[in-house]
């Protein structure tokens, strides 16, 4: 059986490892009598790399090859990836990918094809790295009813998220030091700002819900905007700050799913999560909370998920794995401002005492937190539960002070 690769870049070249180092476990488990790698389909050369002579530019050599029964997609992004992903579907070949932008996208359509043509469309790697996460829901899970998954989906903002609270970096400092370490791009923007997050839980709330949900329907926010002072608050407070991305199965059939920074309570399981992990909870019927922890991204832990997935489709050639989902019908995913949550708010003012009870009168009961050194006119409380919008149209009324910053608590 061959194999080829598209996209040699840090997880392509992973995969291609460690087809090698583990060849002979990985042909045992797969249940065939050989696995080889035939191309690396790639734009660049590599003079001098150990599969220099398998590398490719042009994808028909892949797609037009009945030999090769199994496609790797680790180039990332939508383009081509979707389309080299969809032809090779519809020549009949079970596709691999890492690719989280594209599943997030284009998943259902994608399983609909991998159905039409009797193969399989396998992402694991696309939302945990090296963690197991989309096996797990979709079969030691089974039994449950699942109503809500959430969980630290970023390794690079939970990274510069901990630095911020244990070492007193400022974003900024953080934020250059990731990219010194490697783990933020020179453009950190689908990171930082949540969008890695946001597909990353629209690929979860799909498998645990049943239907696509698409990420331009997510409420999705960043850590740009958080500060030491709100770091010191939410210490304050009894916990700590992480970016959250969470799901939750409505009773009127719809989805609540959003990406936000929020406070978490120092006993949670999430709290402790720190540097470059990821922890993702599952929240079943009949098992409780779950919580799947590790390395969410990396060379080889990545690899070693993809390469997991290549083992399943060789073992379930020539049959389809039942594994899926269904497309959403406009309005599924429901406008994050029907959400309930509490508050923790930051703002500045010239009359605390005043501004007090002008925001006691608006959110009824509120407790206030105190930090050192906080600087006069500083004040920071937690609300009481309140929907997005009625916080919006509240803090609309404050006039006699500036809103600084506005955090969302959880419950996990």
């Amino acid at each position: 059986m061959y194999v080829a690769i598209m996209g040699y870049g840090v997880v392509g070249s992973g995969v291609a490892t460690l087809l090698k180092k583990n060849h002979e476990h990985i042909v045992k488990k797969s249940m065939q009598s050989e696995m080889e790698l035939k191309y690396i389909l790639d734009r660049r050369t590599f003079p001098g790399d150990p599969y220099e002579h398998l590398l490719i530019t042009d994808f028909s050599k892949i797609v037009e090859d009945d030999e090769v029964k199994i496609v790797v997609e680790t180039m990332g992004g939508l383009h081509p990836a979707y389309e080299y992903v969809l032809a090779s579907l519809k020549a009949g070949k079970n596709v691999v990918t890492s690719n989280k932008e594209l599943v997030a996208a284009k998943g259902c359509e994608l399983l609909k094809v991998a159905d039409e043509n009797n193969v399989n469309f396998l992402f694991e790697a696309s939302v945990g790295g090296g963690i197991p996460i989309i096996r797990p829901i979709s079969q030691c899970l089974a039994a449950n009813d699942i109503d809500e998954i959430a969980g630290i989906l970023n390794g690079t903002t939970n990274f510069i998220l901990t630095k911020m609270i244990t070492d007193g970096m400022t974003f900024d400092e953080a934020l250059l030091l990731a990219q010194k370490n490697g783990y933020a791009e020179r453009d950190p923007s689908a990171d930082v700002d949540g969008f890695d997050a946001c597909r990353k839980i629209c690929i979860l709330a799909a498998l645990c819900f049943g239907k696509h949900v698409y990420p331009d329907a997510v409420y999705t926010e960043g850590i740009r905007k958080i500060t030491l002072a709100d770091v010191d608050y939410a210490r304050a407070w009894g916990g700590v700050i992480k970016l959250i991305a969470k799901a939750k199965k409505m009773e009127d059939g719809r989805v609540s799913v959003m990406v936000s920074p929020a406070f978490i309570q120092n006993h949670s399981q999430l709290a402790s999560v720190d540097d470059v992990f990821n922890a993702i909870l599952v929240r079943g019927d009949a098992i409780g909370d779950v919580v799947f922890y590790g390395k969410g991204a990396g060379k080889m832990p990545t690899a070693s998920a993809v390469v997991a997935d290549v083992i399943d489709c060789a073992r379930h050639m020539e049959r389809k794995k039942f594994f899926g989902w269904q497309d959403s019908e406009e309005g599924y995913v429901a406008d994050y401002l029907e959400t309930e949550n509490t508050f923790y708010i930051r703002a500045t003012t010239d009359d605390a005492a005043a501004a007090v009870a002008k925001f006691t009168g608006l959110f009824g009961e509120i407790s206030l937190l105190a930090r050192q050194d906080a600087p006069e006119g500083e004040i920071a409380f937690v609300t009481g539960s309140l929907s997005e919008k009625d916080l919006a149209e509240k803090l609309e009324l404050v006039k006699d002070a500036k809103v600084e910053s506005v955090i969302r608590i959880t419950n996990y």
